[in-house]
């Protein structure tokens, strides 16, 4: 989940990865003057084509190392799931990495026969009962062991990792699929066949091993830690209708109830190459890229891309509150709804984010944590819990040993006022602007942050050259821009409240 600034701290927070392979891509300008020859140059250096069945490139050219980032983003994650059947777009993201009809297999025709034979018999154990169950569950285990015996455990990444490449992963949202990794510049041809060939003929083994994984990771991420079940309880509270308002991972039940037959009907309405769009950044020849592209990428049939969320999230018209007993500190969090990423008003966002809650000399970090001593966190997300689609812009807070959470509730609201009744000197927007800026820069400093900027963008916006507008926006963001998004955001029919009290003896 992205912090404030979502593009720009979507790899260090969410993906949660240190980029040590990736280049920086050009010397970062000293001065806030600088900053626009520098983009202008990374622009001048950008290429971009489609394929004729409408999977899009784009790349950068770095030649400053021989190394080359890709990113493969693929339109789609939690919001584009069917009701009943949460938690298939991550599942997918788990099962890519299981390698294809030749990659992960010593004998596919064999294993497939036994892929097919454990699916009908799930199924049937999944009704049956008492003695019947004991035979079929026997059976099941016997098939998943024979079909063991074919699989070539993680070969698709010790291919990777033997030529040199680093940094294999992918993340899951509710907005988008990711996936990524580093070549020496050498390996472009073996990044072509292995990319295209994991979404060409993916085979989806070691299912049920992998939807235990996946349930363990749901206990640890959500079931057990008090801060996720109530992000899980706030969403469905905070949206009446969108699919925001579901855990990207999924609900218990409906992790259990997938089947492989679930995963590739996902996968065969979801990425289709009008949905996937590919970011190339380093040493690599634009022409060369195309070529090879037409090549492995071309093979890809062409079909219609999918339609996206429909439902709307209609306006809030009155506060609405959510409070769970658990064991835990107690904390307060409090949301606003606001509009996507591609709004007008995005910029100002940002500014009134950083205002309020980007480090030490935030105002909630100085006034709630410093100066009155009531939390000892005071942060917040903007773009919660992704910004493809109007979403929120959230605080939270954890209060002090014996505060209230109604002390930490009002020192929060008086911080919100300020914004909307008092005008931010020029010294504090400066600041901010400068923040922002900078944060701008550190995302673009290596050459897989960059290609995630730039892809992200390509499909959110639109227009990747959007990115390095956006510099232009935040400096064109004027006291009077603050105190007018404020008023309309910040109003108590259009505020979710969130409470984690401790739970009672």
């Amino acid at each position: 989940m992205a912090k404030f600034k979502p593009f720009r701290r979507l790899l260090s927070l969410f993906i949660g990865l240190l980029w040590v392979f990736a280049p920086v891509i050009l010397p970062l300008p000293a001065t806030a003057q600088s900053i626009a020859p520098y983009l202008d140059k990374v622009i001048n250096n950008i290429t971009e084509f489609k394929l004729d069945n409408g999977l899009r490139f784009i790349i950068l050219e770095n030649h400053e190392a021989p190394v080359v980032s890709f990113v493969t983003y693929a339109d789609v994650g939690g919001v584009d799931e069917p009701d009943g059947k949460t938690g298939v777009a991550h599942f997918l993201e788990h099962l890519a990495f299981k390698g294809t009809r030749t990659i992960g297999t010593t004998d596919y025709q064999a294993e497939a026969k036994l892929l097919e034979e454990m699916d009908k018999v799930h199924a049937e154990l999944k009704l049956a009962k008492g003695e019947e169950a004991k035979e079929l569950q026997q059976q099941f285990e016997q098939l998943q062991t024979e079909a063991n015996k074919y699989v070539r455990q993680n070969e698709f990444g010790q291919i990777v990792e033997t030529e040199g490449g680093v940094n294999l992963n992918a993340a899951t949202s509710p907005d988008s699929t990711v996936y990524f990794y580093s070549f020496p510049s050498n390996k472009l041809e073996l990044w072509m066949s292995l990319e295209s060939e994991r979404f060409l003929s993916p085979v989806f083994r070691e299912f049920y091993k992998e939807q235990q994984v996946i349930l363990e990771e749901r206990r640890l991420r959500t079931d057990n830690n008090p801060v996720g079940r109530m992000i899980e309880a706030y969403l469905d509270t905070a949206f009446a209708v969108h699919p925001y308002k579901r855990p990207t991972i999924g609900y218990d039940q409906d992790i259990r109830n997938l089947s492989r037959e679930d995963v590739q009907e996902f996968f065969n309405t979801h990425y289709s190459p009008s949905n996937l769009t590919i970011a190339i950044v380093g040493d690599v020849d634009p022409q060369e890229v195309k070529k090879l592209a037409i090549a492995y990428f071309g093979r890809y049939p062409t079909r219609p891309k999918p339609t996206g969320v429909t439902k709307v999230e209609p306006r809030q018209t009155k506060t609405k509150e959510i409070v769970l007993e658990l064991p835990s500190q107690p904390w307060y969090f409090e949301g606003y709804h606001r509009p996507a990423l591609n709004s007008p008003d995005q910029a100002v966002y940002e500014v009134i984010a950083a205002i309020l809650s980007d480090g030490r000399a935030s105002r909630l970090y100085k006034s709630m944590v410093e100066q009155q001593q009531l939390a000892l966190v005071a942060e917040g997300f903007n773009g919660f819990p992704a910004d493809k689609y109007p979403n929120m812009m959230l605080f939270y807070a954890m209060s002090a040993p014996n505060v209230s959470l109604d002390a930490v509730a009002k020192a929060l609201n008086q911080e919100i006022e300020r914004l909307k009744t008092e005008p931010v000197s020029e010294a504090e927007l400066q600041r901010a602007k400068n923040q922002l800026r900078a944060g701008i820069l550190r995302s673009l400093d290596s050459n897989l942050g960059m290609a995630q900027a730039l892809v992200e963008y390509q499909v959110k916006t639109g227009d990747w050259r959007n990115l390095f507008e956006q510099v232009d926006r935040i400096d064109a963001v004027t006291t009077e821009d603050i105190q007018r998004v404020a008023r309309q955001t910040f109003t108590a029919e259009n505020r979710t409240v969130g409470k984690i009290l401790p739970l009672k003896p």
